[in-house]
């Protein structure tokens, strides 16, 4: 499964000194990931994927948030070379490797 989506990237509010950053999934992919990854999720509830923002691509994990939808870590290494700041809008693609 693949998702490509746009998102405000944000700062974690409770660990604001850490620059915990991050981009929120849409409500109805999440769910849908949450379906079809039940039983294969990993700790905290995350799921394994490949990541891409512009050129920069990695593997890490989504989160699901508190809120509902899943959220991506944005990492100091991908915001600085795609050049980008809280409130930026993003362009992120993730394909899901926990099937």
């Amino acid at each position: 499964m693949i998702v490509e989506f746009e998102s405000r990237l944000w700062q974690w509010d409770a660990r604001q000194g850490d620059s915990w950053y991050f981009v929120s999934l849409p409500a109805d992919r999440s769910e849908e990931i949450r379906e079809l990854t039940a039983g294969t999720r990993r700790g905290f509830g995350s799921v394994r994927v490949r990541a891409q923002v512009g050129a920069t691509i990695w593997r890490t994990s989504i989160f699901p948030s508190a809120d509902g939808p899943y959220v991506l870590p944005m990492k100091q290494a991908v915001r600085k070379a795609q050049h980008l700041d809280r409130d930026d809008l993003v362009t992120a693609t993730v394909e899901i490797l926990d099937l």
